[in-house]
């Protein structure tokens, strides 16, 4: 083997990557209950990834052109939310991203792996975005946290962190699950 990973460790890793995003995506679908915005685009990001990651091989024709129009729409709902601040860009980068990828798919859906789909030049700037919002989400989720003492029998129980706190840290920690998604599907390509 010349450095390439075995069909087996491939598969794996597929099936890994889909579960990822699939999580992420119920998590993110979780959140949207009743308020839509950000975590609904998330939801539509985490299960969209989950789908174009699942190995099909040559049956998934028809996987690129439906992914390519839900993330097409996806963009329009991202330049909407881009209202609200520009925040909100990294929901447009992400959806054009993946409607990138599906085109790049081309009609054999096969995704590119290890084919060379796409353009160098563009598969690069983007793994350069992903690979600096990986390492900056992950700064934020480690920081966001702060020390806590450790427990002594002379200091009292510390209390459980506010909900708020933790459900911040479980949106960082999908969004950070999805860039990493999009980098390993980027470096699919």
């Amino acid at each position: 083997m010349h450095g390439s990973a075995s069909p087996l460790s491939a598969s794996v890793s597929s099936w890994l990557l889909v579960i990822l995003c699939a999580v992420s995506g119920a998590y993110c679908l979780r959140r949207a209950r009743g308020r839509g915005g950000a975590a609904a685009g998330e939801a539509v990001m985490g299960f969209g990834m989950a789908l174009m990651a699942v190995p099909l091989g040559d049956g998934g024709a028809w996987r690129p052109p439906v992914l390519g129009a839900v993330f097409c729409a996806a963009a329009v709902h991202a330049l909407w939310l881009l209202r609200g601040g520009a925040h909100h860009a990294h929901h447009l980068v992400g959806s054009l991203t993946m409607v990138y990828m599906a085109a790049a798919a081309g009609p054999g859906g096969g995704h590119g792996h290890g084919q060379g789909a796409g353009l160098p030049l563009l598969t690069g700037a983007l793994l350069l975005y992903y690979a600096g919002y990986v390492v900056l989400g992950g700064t934020r989720l480690i920081t966001a946290g702060g020390a806590v003492p450790a427990p002594s029998s002379a200091l009292p129980s510390v209390p459980p962190a506010p909900v708020h706190v933790m459900s911040t840290e479980l949106v960082r920690a999908c969004r950070l699950a999805m860039g990493m998604g999009m980098l390993a599907m980027l470096l699919s390509m």
